[in-house]
């Protein structure tokens, strides 16, 4: 993994993460970013599929909230989040 190098590798900073203060402030970064365009494409997805209804007059593409928090591994490191789920019979 690509690291922003520190001088001071014995800060507890470094020690405790495996990474300076900045490399913390760059994952955090990315996670905001990520969660934030994860919600934007579902919102528009939900938008999109709104008038998409069952039978029944149910809608097919709901926000059922959100799932248990979950451990997700990416390039940047570990992340946890949620997940939204529609109630398509195709997708599931």
């Amino acid at each position: 993994m690509l690291t922003v190098a520190s001088a001071e590798r014995g800060t507890p900073a470094a020690q405790g993460s495996g990474g300076s203060v900045m490399d913390e402030i760059v994952r955090e970064g990315a996670r905001r970013m990520l969660a934030a365009a994860l919600e934007a494409e579902v919102a528009a997805y939900d938008g999109e599929h709104a008038e998409a209804v069952d039978e029944h007059g149910h809608r097919l593409v709901v926000r059922n909230g959100r799932h248990q928090v979950r451990q997700v591994l990416t390039c940047a490191g570990a992340d946890r989040g949620g997940r939204a789920a529609g109630q398509r019979q195709a997708h599931r």
